[in-house]
């Protein structure tokens, strides 16, 4: 029984880690600001399928190698990451419960949550301008969140039938 919990919580590192590299994976041209924030999409993911597994502490953590990654400011991606997981982990019950469009919605607000939170940490460095370009990765993350939730979900229940 023990095994099982090393291997479950292994297989979350496992994602996190292939999530880090999505997002560092080069892309062509424009093309870059379609990259949604899979690290974020996974951790959301995480934080509301196994909410004891996964908590603030990981989203730090990996929002400080996401920061090293990306070469940003050092802290900027660890604050959004665990604001953005807080609060999964206090309403995880509720969105349990709601149908898949509602939780679709609430990934929406929390992607939008985490770029206004760079954007804010970024402006406070230099005076930025709100592009169309801010919108893309929320928009794209969105759309791949039913990806990430199949995906997540098959590799979380496929650990119980082992």
């Amino acid at each position: 029984m023990q095994f099982n919990n090393y291997a479950g919580f292994f297989r979350i590192i496992i994602s996190l880690i292939l999530a880090m590299c999505l997002r560092i994976a080069p892309w062509p041209g424009d093309m870059a600001a379609f990259n949604p924030d899979w690290v974020l999409l996974f951790l959301i993911y995480w934080a509301l399928a196994q909410p004891e597994h996964v908590g603030i502490f990981h989203a730090w953590v990996f929002g400080i190698l996401v920061d090293v990654l990306t070469g940003r400011l050092l802290g900027q991606y660890a604050l959004a990451y665990s604001i953005i997981v807080y609060i999964c982990l206090k309403l995880h019950k509720r969105l349990r419960q709601f149908p898949f469009f509602q939780q679709g919605l609430f990934v929406f607000f929390c992607l939008l949550l985490s770029q206004l939170l760079l954007f804010f940490v970024k402006n406070l460095q230099s005076p930025a301008q709100l592009h169309a370009s801010f919108w893309l990765p929320v928009i794209t993350g969105t759309f791949c969140w039913p990806i990430v939730y199949g995906v997540l979900r098959f590799v979380r229940l496929s650990r119980r039938s082992n």
